[in-house]
């Protein structure tokens, strides 16, 4: 008998884990089932292996277990002490799987994969999760539900006699070294030879992660979150690659100031410089087709929409991925997306060259103002070891009294309503207006990077503000719209306000997942820029992207300055030099007014056909000139962080 009578109660752990792995799946599958392309061949395929994957993760639980069966004698069979250590054992292991199974269904409600990167993030940040799990779904329910789950397994295995089997034996160490054998051997074979990316051999992205085993896909990513470009992405010769790269980036006023492998430049902007203060709003999640504007028939977005048709307005912008923290290295950086975990994360990112060290060069304050405690994601260490201040709702426990700038909290008292994340948007604005004022008593001219967090699951808001108290995207984005217009119409009553440009831009898309690898619509996103003297609102059309929007604020202020940005002016951009940068944690592109690349691992990539108004693309032949370039973007962000490229002259 393979499984002799003392491996029982492992058989049974087995077969519980496999019946939830595959419920699961069928669960996640009919989720899912307007997003695939159904054939019963590639049902057959999906499920097979998953099957497969899932044996895999099995044999890490079941390893642990095996091996503690094997070296125990035959004469501690069934006693206290092995009573003791297979009933936690088991209840343990039963816990963390219906957890795990559980939590993929929300997971994948959100992101429409299973756990990646983003799972292990918040792995991180237990308050915050635990709170949005608490105000998503209700805590005891979900408590409630787990243990009968796990009273259910147990009452299965005690049905199956696997608990007496187990204790009550006398099997020898040769009966139980051959299934510990087997399942030690299954255990090396597909750690060191199998990888996730390996289950990916559909063309659809949701039947790819439906292959995929939740667990494994989650130590996947923890062990994958930084990639080295080197070892998985197509590369070209290094001087060629810089070659290619100051060759995009270098726009009719730009010098190079270096002939080596850098990308520094001094950038010059004919007429007199203007001065006015700075406020940056990111729109948490917000996709372009929330507003009017972009044919939208819920009019979700009004007033946000109202005020773009009042500003320069960029209307075939892009963001360059799928989270906030990388929404914000494009932004502050000005920088492609690079492959695996956002630079904010990352180590090594103090004293980058942002568009912070631009603003100081022009004598102005910078301060980064959030409604949660920017210890999550680690912004309040990137953004106070890049030069500004920190406004947040910092938790006491969580103070970091060695930053490099002053920290401010948003007390108790200025907090109206908060849920897991951060305090309301109303409340943030109303900080907002009473910390310019005191900035504006200065005479120092600021510039504010605010970053809003409302229209973030869990939907909460505070009641009465708009028509329906229901937690919903649609309410949340009509509550985060309604707060933007009382904060610019009580903005208009400052002294402060002629003399202050306020840039708008959404830090990536809430549904970044769709059918294909990368789905475009999922990264358009609205932008721009209001107030700016002596220019007349209107609509700017150019394919650009998150990083190109402050080089493009600085042209309209006529700031001339040295800087190490990937970013241009998308005013003086020619038909030719219009892009954009879309990417996943894995997976960047460059994007053309028609045709998308993609870069993938294992020195892979793909090329389509881009149709904007379908939102379709189809696979097409690769132009070696795009995928060069593309490469050197892409390598060269990659290179210039790792080597300090991207630092601050005074501080490679």
């Amino acid at each position: 008998m393979l499984f002799p009578k003392r491996h029982s109660l492992l058989k049974t752990f087995a077969i519980t884990f496999l019946f939830f792995a595959i419920l699961i799946r069928v669960c996640l599958y009919f989720f899912s089932i307007k997003l695939i392309d159904f054939s019963i061949l590639n049902f057959i395929k999906i499920f097979a292996i998953g099957f497969f994957y899932d044996i895999g993760s099995l044999t890490y639980f079941l390893a642990l277990y095996v091996v503690y069966l094997l070296i125990i004698p035959a004469k501690l069979h069934g006693s206290k002490l092995d009573k003791i250590i297979t009933n936690f054992a088991y209840g343990l292991f039963l816990f963390v799987i219906i957890f795990s199974f559980l939590a993929e269904i929300p997971f994948w409600q959100e992101y429409q994969r299973r756990f990646n990167f983003i799972a292990v993030d918040y792995l991180l940040y237990t308050y915050e999760v635990v709170e949005n799990i608490h105000q998503t779904f209700p805590i005891p329910l979900l408590i409630g539900v787990i243990f009968l789950i796990l009273f259910l397994s147990i009452r299965y295995a005690k049905h199956k006699n696997a608990y007496n089997n187990t204790f009550q034996n006398s099997d020898s160490f040769k009966a139980k070294l051959i299934p510990s054998s087997i399942i030690i051997t299954i255990l090396i074979l597909f750690h060191f030879n199998i990888k996730n990316t390996q289950a990916e051999v559909f063309d659809n992205v949701n039947e790819n992660e439906l292959a995929k085993s939740g667990l494994y896909s989650f130590f996947a990513a923890y062990k994958s979150n930084e990639l080295n470009f080197k070892d998985f992405y197509q590369t070209i010769d290094s001087s060629e690659n810089y070659t290619i790269l100051r060759n995009k980036i270098t726009a009719e006023n730009d010098s190079l100031l270096s002939d080596s492998k850098d990308i520094i430049r001094f950038t010059r902007n004919n007429g007199k410089e203007q001065k006015p203060n700075v406020i940056f709003i990111g729109l948490e999640s917000l996709n372009a087709r929330f507003m009017p504007s972009f044919s939208n028939n819920e009019n979700w977005a009004i007033a946000i929409d109202s005020l773009a048709n009042k500003s320069i307005f960029f209307t075939n912008l892009f963001a360059t991925g799928t989270r906030t923290i990388r929404g914000m290295e494009a932004i502050t950086l000005a920088i492609p997306p690079t492959p695996g975990r956002s630079i904010v994360k990352r180590k090594s990112n103090h004293n980058l060259f942002t568009i912070g060290e631009i603003f100081k060069q022009k004598g102005y304050t910078r301060t980064f103002m959030y409604g949660g405690d920017g210890h999550f994601d680690n912004m309040t260490n990137y953004f106070s070891y890049n030069g500004f201040d920190i406004i947040d709702r910092k938790k006491s426990h969580r103070i970091n009294t060695k930053l490099p700038t002053k920290r401010t909290r948003i007390e108790d008292n200025e907090v109206t309503f908060e849920n897991a994340w951060a305090a309301c948007d109303g409340d943030l604005y109303n900080k907002l207006l009473k910390y310019a004022d005191q900035q504006h008593k200065t005479k120092q001219p600021f510039f504010n990077f605010v970053m809003t967090s409302s229209n973030h699951q869990p939907y909460t808001f505070p009641k009465g503000v708009i028509n329906s108290d229901e937690n919903t995207r649609e309410n949340a984005i009509k509550y985060t719209d309604k707060t933007f217009k009382e904060f610019f119409e009580k903005a208009k009553t400052k002294p402060w306000f002629k003399n202050t440009v306020f840039v708008v831009m959404a830090d990536h898309c809430c549904y970044s997942a769709g059918r294909t690898e990368i789905n475009v619509e999922n990264h358009h996103i609205p932008a721009y820029i209001f107030n700016l003297k002596n220019e007349k609102p209107r609509q700017i059309d150019k394919l650009s992207s998150q990083i190109d929007i402050f080089p493009t604020l600085f042209g309209y202020l006529n700031w001339s300055y040295e800087n190490k940005l990937f970013g241009k002016d998308i005013s003086k951009m020619s038909l030719e030099e219009e892009r954009a940068f879309v990417g996943n944690h894995r997976k960047v592109g460059l994007l053309k007014p028609n045709k998308l690349l993609i870069l993938d691992t294992q020195k892979q990539h793909t090329t389509y056909y881009w149709n904007k108004e379908k939102n379709k693309l189809t696979k097409t032949k690769t132009d070696s000139i795009l995928l060069k370039e593309t490469i050197a973007y892409y390598q060269s962000a990659y290179e210039l962080f790792k080597n300090g490229g991207l630092k601050i002259a005074s501080e490679k």
